[in-house]
């Protein structure tokens, strides 16, 4: 009785600081939260490692193909924010969650806040790791670049917060769909495949398609071309395509946050 008047505001009613600690305790008690973050990382820097011992051309954007790492770690962080939520459901914890917090967008911008700080801090170390991997083990003459040069540093940080974003993407998913292996299942397809389907039927909408927005928007560093004599789409650049991200994001929060108010647990 004492911890839950400690952790209610004046009046009986939680606040978004009260909810996100439960929300922290919940996320920091699964193990199963930690492993996968520190897989996903391992996996971003082991790729870095490897393309700093096997380039051998010197005119590439090494910074792009050492954060190469980041698009499957998008997969294992959007799942993980799909969990967040569905685990709820599968459990039945959720009815506790919002019996204690019955104001349910609460519970949900609370859970977003304490997943997307605790992603951006994996996806910006994973990123940095990478990169310095990557400069740490170039050969056969290849200078390696630094965070003083142009688009370097950008590419570094907006392809970490990358991690945080499709991982709010999935937890918004995670909510609007409540069941884990098909909300993973539209995060695959939307993050995924559309982006091979459309890049090959509209060229004019490849570059909103996420993976290609990460690929050749956020973690560039040089003008991106398109060999074999294709056409190469007008791809954004990495602040409006991290806007575009973003804005995905949001919507599927805001979606999701509207359908939890509105039906049952």
């Amino acid at each position: 009785m004492t911890t839950t008047a400690q952790t209610r505001l004046p009046g009986g009613r939680y606040g978004l600081v009260q909810a996100a600690r439960m929300e922290w305790i919940k996320l920091r008690s699964l193990r199963s939260t930690w492993w996968t973050l520190a897989v996903t990382a391992a996996g971003t820097v082991g790729i870095g490692l490897g393309v700093g011992l096997n380039s051998r051309n010197a005119s590439a954007d090494v910074t792009n193909n050492a954060l190469a790492g980041v698009v499957p770690g998008l997969l294992l962080a959007g799942a993980l924010g799909v969990l967040t939520m569905t685990s709820e459901y599968s459990s039945g914890t959720i009815r506790v969650t919002l019996a204690a917090i019955p104001r349910r967008p609460l519970v949900l911008a609370a859970k977003a806040a304490v997943f997307g700080g605790v992603t951006l801090v994996v996806g910006e170390a994973a990123s940095f790791l990478a990169f310095l991997a990557m400069a740490a083990t170039l050969r056969h003459g290849i200078a390696a670049p630094t965070l003083g040069q142009p688009g370097v540093l950008r590419a570094v940080v907006l392809s970490g917060a990358a991690f945080c974003v499709i991982g709010l993407l999935g937890l918004g998913l995670g909510a609007i769909i409540r069941h884990s292996a098909a909300a993973v299942g539209v995060l695959v397809a939307g993050v995924y495949v559309a982006a091979m389907v459309i890049g090959i039927a509209a060229h004019g909408v490849a570059a909103y398609m996420p993976l290609l927005i990460l690929e050749n928007s956020l973690s560039t560093t040089k003008p991106v071309t398109c060999g074999g004599g294709a056409p190469c789409p007008h791809f954004l650049s990495a602040w409006a395509g991290l806007g575009v991200l973003g804005l995905y994001a949001a919507i599927a929060l805001a979606v999701g946050g509207w359908l939890l108010a509105q039906r049952d647990a």
